[in-house]
């Protein structure tokens, strides 16, 4: 996906599915119906925006994934991709936040992974035990990232935008996920994280580790 489009082009079958249907309800002339079906179309237009953001360059530093709160920053065993211990933020998308994912830090992607059969609520810690969720990892020249997209329940879909073997830049587009949801990612238990729970952070600008070797 294009760094300069607006809208995400994930987002225009539903943004179109909507615009079609107030614009029919209208001829028929159910005027106030219409009204509702417009105001959802603009909301779709809302949630798949694609605002810039400013590209930090700064060797080092980890920005968040995902726009959101941090719910949670946790030091765990990670199995999957870093196979030792880890330093997991895990953040949280309302409905209202931008839901456009990306790279933490530049990196190579080396394996991804979907598992998972759920939509529980995406706030809940263990939601990422069994929702659906997509994996990606980096590798990077400060060590192993994990990257995690979960579902929730109203968001049912998750789309990558990454594949095993590319190289990918801090900053840059790495998936979407549709719509409310949660993001996780992994860092080596040597980086200094820089926010704390219950952060407002934006993805792609705030940074929220650093690496100081």
């Amino acid at each position: 996906m294009s760094q300069k489009e607006l809208i995400a082009r994930d987002g225009w079958a539903i943004i179109g599915f909507f615009a079609v249907i107030t614009i029919i309800i209208y001829l028929m002339d159910f005027i106030i119906l219409s009204w509702v079906f417009l105001v959802l179309t603009a909301f779709c237009i809302y949630f798949f925006r694609n605002p810039n953001r400013a590209e930090l360059e700064e060797e080092g530093i980890v920005v968040a994934p995902a726009d959101g709160r941090v719910k949670s920053i946790t030091k765990v065993h990670e199995e999957r991709f870093i196979k030792g211990e880890a330093i997991r933020i895990s953040i949280f998308l309302s409905l209202f936040n931008v839901h456009i994912n990306r790279v933490p830090i530049t990196g190579t992607v080396r394996y991804t992974e979907k598992q998972g059969m759920n939509f529980r609520p995406a706030y809940r810690l263990n939601a990422r035990d069994t929702n659906v969720s997509n994996y990606i990892g980096l590798e990077t020249a400060h060590g192993k990232v994990l990257v995690v997209q979960i579902t929730g329940i109203v968001a049912r879909r998750i789309v990558s935008w990454v594949n095993e073997g590319d190289l990918v830049y801090t900053g840059k587009h790495l998936g979407l996920i549709r719509f409310g949801s949660c993001t996780e990612i992994y860092l080596p238990v040597d980086a200094e994280i820089l926010v704390e729970v219950g952060q407002s952070i934006r993805g792609g600008e705030t940074i929220i580790a650093r690496f100081n070797d």
